[in-house]
């Protein structure tokens, strides 16, 4: 049974142990979302800053237009 200075207010039916490890596996799962949210959102700024800045970022790639002549036959 759950002991009432244990520190558990809310019945979760889950014992320590689960709770233990449940906490782990979203403090994990957190930290993960995060780390791939800070990656896209830098390889995002680098794509295109949506903050201005005095310094024009170089791009990388570069608009190519070709016009080819239509043949007749």
């Amino acid at each position: 049974m759950i002991d009432k200075d244990d520190g558990i207010r809310v019945r979760t039916y889950l014992t320590a142990e689960e709770a233990k490890d449940f906490h782990k596996l979203f403090t994990l799962s957190f930290a993960f979302f995060t780390l791939i949210a800070v990656v896209a959102h830098f390889l995002v700024w680098e794509w295109r800053p949506w903050l201005h800045s005095d310094a024009p970022k170089a791009t990388t790639t570069a608009s190519v237009v070709v016009s080819v002549p239509a043949t007749h036959s």
